[in-house]
Parts: structure tokens; C-alpha cells; sequence
């Protein structure tokens, strides 16, 4: 069963000006891709062809780790945002941030304090941990689901998710991200 890249859950210009279609044909056309690509020549003849992406990602190691969980990752990635989404949540996820942070504004200030801080290439994620709320980070390919925990929000901090529209101003576009691209729904989905 070959791993094939999905299709961005929105038109390529739905999320300027906060990310533009040229950020995404290279995100996602070039940079995903190329992870879809790779991991298909690894795991080619070897028992994870016949698994699912989580499953290899929760069983393999290095090489076809690292490719597998940044293609789980970016999935994730384009699913955690929408036109016109960020700012309040609304749902379960609205209560459990208040019981779990004290605040909204709390959680946006952890929030993008771990993607601000996150050295080099990863991500800022927001998790259920043994049940509880939780804001993590991952360094290049890591991600939750090789931790036991279950991801319910991630920012890409790797420079090729914000460069070309925001230069070396990560906190920048971590603002618009939580500010205007936040798909609250796809995160009450994942509670």
C-alpha cells in the first residue's frame, strides 16, 4: 500500500495573506512530496508497505522514522488551519484549555512561546497527555504519537513553512497562526 500525499483540505490561496500560495506549492508540492517519495522507496519491499502511516510511524526507526512521522506531520499541519479560522475556540476544546491553562490568552502565550523557541527546525503542539492538555514541542521529524501522546494542534516551525512570507519573523507568523488560521473544529474533532 503505497503512501500517497493528500491533497491540502483548502484552495491554495485560502489562507493569504497570512500564507501564500507560493509558501504552499513549495510546502506542500515540494517539501511534502518529497517525504511521500522517500518514504515509499523505503519502505518499499519491506513489511511496513503493507501499514498504515501511524502504525509505521509508531514502529519504525531513523530513516524510515523520520520520513514517515514528517508526512504524519504535515497532514496533521494543513488540517490544523482554514480560511478565517484562528482566534477564540468554541466547543469542548474552549473548556479544556481554560481548565487546563487558566486562560485562553495563557495558552496563546505558552503556545507560541514553544514554537518561538523551538531551536532550529520542529514543531509546537498541542497534546492530550494521559489525558490532560499539554503544550510540547518536537525537534525536525519528531512528533507526539511516538510519545504515547495524542496530538490535537501543531504549528510547522521549519523555515520553509513561513520564510517566503515572513523572513526570519517566526513570531510573526506564529501570531497569525493562532490569530487568523486556528482550525478550531479539526481540534474539537481530535478531542
Amino acid at each position: 500500500m503505497a503512501i500517497t500525499l493528500p491533497e491540502l483540505p483548502f484552495a491554495s490561496n485560502a489562507l493569504e495573506p497570512y500564507i501564500s500560495a507560493n509558501t504552499l506549492s513549495f510546502h506542500h508540492g515540494k517539501h511534502h512530496n518529497a517525504y511521500v517519495t522517500n518514504l515509499n522507496k523505503l519502505i518499499e519491499g519491506t513489511p511496513f508497505a503493507g501499514q498504515d502511516l501511524e502504525e509505521i510511524v509508531k514502529t519504525s526507526k531513523e530513516g524510515i522514522f523520520n520520513n514517515a512521522a514528517q508526512v504524519y506531520n504535515h497532514t496533521f499541519y494543513w488540517h490544523c488551519m482554514k480560511k478565517g479560522g484562528g482566534g477564540k475556540p468554541t466547543g469542548k476544546i474552549a473548556a479544556k484549555i481554560d481548565e487546563a491553562f487558566g486562560s485562553f490568552d495563557k495558552f496563546v502565550e505558552e503556545f507560541k512561546a514553544a514554537g518561538a523557541t523551538q531551536f532550529g527546525s520542529g514543531w509546537a503542539w498541542l497534546v492530550l497527555d494521559q489525558g490532560k492538555l499539554k503544550i510540547t514541542k518536537t525537534a525536525n521529524a519528531d512528533t507526539p504519537l511516538a510519545h504515547g501522546q495524542k496530538p490535537l494542534l501543531t504549528v510547522d516551525v521549519w523555515e520553509h513553512a513561513y520564510y517566503l512570507d515572513f523572513q526570519n519573523r517566526r513570531p510573526d507568523y506564529l501570531t497569525a497562526f493562532v490569530d487568523h488560521l486556528i482550525n478550531w473544529d479539526f481540534v474539537n474533532s481530535n478531542l
